[in-house]
C-alpha cells in the first residue's frame, strides 16, 4: 500500500507564517503546543474572539507515495472474543484480560463486519463496569467506542438499553444505539483524551434509563501525534465527537489506511459536489494530519452564490465546540469568501490555495441546528466551496481522581476478601454517582476515602492490613460478615472515629495500638474469635464506647 504520509516529526514543519487579523485581534502563529496565552474575550460585539484562527501555509512539494503505511499504535479489542484475530491486517485483542466482570456473548445473527459479531454483556443491577487499559503516561489517546445490541437481551428488550459510558472519572456521554439499530447499523463514539497515568479507565453505567443489560461491542485506544488538536488543554477539558465528514463524498468511511490515525470520515453527498485534485496539497502543513483522500471532492461550484450548509445534524447542547474546516482548490483565478456560523462571523476574506488551508475554533459557541454559510468576496472569480469539516464538543474533565494511595490500598483490600463488591472497578470515587459500593469519599480537590462501610455484605476472606494506608479513614464498618484472620494495626489512621467489626470471626489480640487513636468514638468486637486481654489503654478511656462481648478474653484486661 502506498504512504501517504511520510515519517514525520511529533511538530509539524511550517514553511512560512502568516498573521491574520479579525476585527480587533491579531493571531500569529508560532511554534508551539500551547495557545493558552491567546485570550478569550466575551463580548457580543466581538464574537469572533471565541475563535482561534490558525491558516496554515502548507508545503509547495507533494508527499512522497513510496513509503509503507503502517497501523496506528495502540490497542484494539473485540469486546466479548475468545481469541485473538486479524481483521484488515490489523489484530484485534480479547477482552478478558482488561475486566473482570460482564458475560461474553455470540450474536446469532450477525449482520456487520467481524469485530461486532461478539460483545460483552453487563449485569444492569450493578453500578459500573470497568476496563483497564494499559497506557502511556502523557499520551494523547483518540478513543472509539462501538455498539452493535444484535437483540442479546431477549425478546422481551427489542430495542438497545441506554446507558452511560465513563474514561478516568469523567461522564463521556449516554449511548443511545437506538435509532442506528433500527436502520440495522453500529453505532460509534470517539474521543481525544490525555492518559494521566498509565492506566485509563473506560467504564459502562447503568443510569435511570437503563432497562436491560447494558454491552459493548469494541473498544479502541489509538495514540495520537502531539500535533494533533493540539490548542485543547487536555490536563483540564476532552475533546468528543459530533461530526467528521468529507463533503461532496459518498463512498465508504474514510478510516486508515487512508487516515493514519483511524479517525472515521464519513460521507456527505450533495447534489452539488464535485470531483477535485488533490496533487498539490500539501498534507504535511496540516497539523490535523487529514487524509489526502478528503480533498478528493467537495460541496460549492464556480458560480458567484452563495453556500449554504447545515452541518453537522444533530441538534446541539448549548456549549462550547472545536471546528475544524478544511479547504483546497488548484483552479484558475481565486476562490475568495466570507465563513460565517449561525450568522456570526467566523472568518473573513478566506483565500483557498491550492496546498490547502484549514481555519478552525477550539471554543466556539454553539446551541440548536448549526448553519455554515460561505458567501463570496467581492475579488473572488469563482463560487466557495468546502471540503471536509470536523466538530467536538469540548468535554470539562470530572471531579478529579481518587488519590493514588486509597486506590492501590482499596486494590488490596479488595484482593483480600472473597467476594468484593462487584462494582469494585474503575475510580473509587469519581463520578460521584457511580463510587464504589460501601466507599464515601471527601469533597475538594484532593479526593480521600473517609468510609469504609461494608456491613452485612456477605463478606469472606481477610482484612488487608493496606487498609491502614487509607489514612483519611474516619469509619470502619465491615460488622455482620465472615471475616477471619487477625485485626490489623491501624495506628496510622489518626482521624478514625468508629470501628465496627463486631459478628465476624476475627482471631488473634486486639492490637493495643488502637487506644493510641486519639479520634476513636466507638469500637464494636463483639462475637469474634478474639482471645488474649482486652489493651488497658481501651478499658475507660473517656468518650470511648468499646464492646468486646462474645470473644475468648482472658481477665482480668491486662494492666
Amino acid at each position: 500500500m502506498p504512504s501517504l504520509f511520510p515519517s514525520l516529526p511529533l511538530q509539524p514543519h511550517l514553511s512560512s507564517l502568516k498573521t491574520l487579523s479579525t476585527q480587533n485581534i491579531t493571531f500569529t502563529k508560532t511554534l508551539t503546543n500551547s495557545f493558552s496565552s491567546f485570550p478569550l474575550p466575551t463580548t457580543s460585539t466581538a464574537m469572533s474572539l471565541f475563535l482561534l484562527l490558525l491558516l496554515l501555509l502548507l508545503f509547495f512539494l507533494p508527499l512522497s507515495l513510496s513509503q509503507t503505511q503502517t497501523p496506528p499504535k495502540g490497542l484494539l479489542i473485540n469486546c466479548g472474543a475468545q481469541s485473538a484475530a486479524q481483521f484488515d491486517n490489523r489484530t484485534w485483542l480479547p477482552d478478558s484480560t482488561f475486566i473482570s466482570s460482564g458475560q461474553p456473548r455470540n450474536l446469532t445473527k450477525p449482520l456487520l463486519s467481524p469485530p461486532l459479531y461478539t460483545l460483552r454483556s453487563f449485569p444492569r443491577q450493578v453500578k459500573k463496569h470497568c476496563y483497564n487499559i494499559p497506557v502511556y503516561r502523557g499520551a494523547k489517546y483518540l478513543v472509539r467506542t462501538t455498539y452493535f445490541y444484535g437483540g442479546v437481551n431477549g425478546a422481551d428488550h427489542p430495542s438497545p438499553p441506554v446507558f452511560d459510558q465513563i474514561l478516568d472519572g469523567t461522564n463521556w456521554t449516554v449511548v443511545n444505539t437506538t435509532h442506528d439499530y433500527a436502520n440495522g447499523n453500529a453505532t460509534f463514539y470517539e474521543g481525544v483524551f490525555l492518559a494521566q497515568g498509565k492506566i485509563m479507565s473506560f467504564c459502562i453505567a447503568s443510569n435511570t434509563y437503563t432497562d436491560s443489560d447494558p454491552f459493548i461491542s469494541a473498544l479502541e485506544f489509538l495514540i495520537l501525534w502531539d500535533s494533533l488538536y493540539n490548542t485543547t488543554d487536555f490536563t483540564t477539558t476532552a475533546l468528543a465527537l459530533v461530526a467528521r465528514h468529507s463533503f461532496g463524498y459518498s463512498g465508504p468511511p474514510i478510516r486508515y489506511p487512508d487516515d493514519q490515525f483511524d479517525r472515521i470520515w464519513q460521507p456527505f453527498g450533495q447534489s452539488n459536489s464535485t470531483k477535485a485534485s488533490t496533487e498539490n496539497v500539501a498534507l504535511s502543513g496540516f497539523w490535523n494530519l487529514p487524509p489526502a483522500k478528503i480533498f478528493e471532492t467537495h460541496i460549492g461550484s464556480d458560480q458567484l452564490e452563495t453556500l449554504e450548509l447545515i452541518w453537522p445534524a444533530p441538534s446541539l447542547q448549548s456549549s462550547k465546540y472545536y471546528i475544524a474546516l478544511y479547504f483546497a482548490d488548484d483552479t484558475a483565478g481565486s476562490r475568495t469568501f466570507n465563513i460565517s456560523v449561525n450568522g456570526v462571523t467566523y472568518y473573513h476574506n478566506l483565500n483557498v490555495i491550492p496546498s490547502g488551508v484549514v481555519v478552525f475554533a477550539n471554543q466556539w459557541p454553539l446551541s440548536g441546528s448549526t448553519t455554515i454559510t460561505l458567501t463570496p468576496a467581492p475579488s473572488s472569480s469563482a463560487g466557495p466551496l468546502i471540503n471536509a469539516g470536523e466538530v467536538f464538543g469540548v468535554l470539562p474533565l470530572g471531579e478529579g481522581r481518587t488519590t493514588t494511595r486509597d486506590v492501590i490500598a482499596l486494590e488490596k483490600v479488595k484482593e483480600s476478601l472473597r467476594n468484593p463488591p462487584l462494582d469494585w472497578n474503575g475510580d473509587p470515587c469519581v463520578p460521584r454517582r457511580y463510587s464504589w459500593t460501601g466507599i464515601t469519599c471527601s469533597e475538594g480537590p484532593r479526593i480521600r476515602v473517609v468510609t469504609l462501610n461494608l456491613t452485612s455484605m456477605d463478606l469472606s476472606g481477610f482484612l488487608s492490613p493496606f487498609v491502614a494506608n487509607m489514612t483519611a479513614l474516619v469509619n470502619i464498618w465491615l460488622g455482620n460478615n465472615s471475616l477471619t484472620g487477625q485485626i490489623p494495626d491501624l495506628s496510622s489512621l489518626k482521624n478514625l472515629e468508629t470501628l465496627h467489626l463486631e459478628d465476624n470471626q476475627f482471631s488473634g489480640e486486639i492490637p493495643s495500638s488502637l487506644g493510641d487513636i486519639s479520634s476513636l468514638q466507638e469500637v464494636f468486637l463483639q462475637n469474634n474469635n478474639l482471645t488474649g486481654q482486652i489493651p488497658a489503654n481501651l478499658i475507660g478511656k473517656p468518650g470511648l464506647n468499646v464492646i468486646t462481648s462474645g470473644n475468648n478474653f482472658l481477665s482480668p484486661p491486662a494492666p
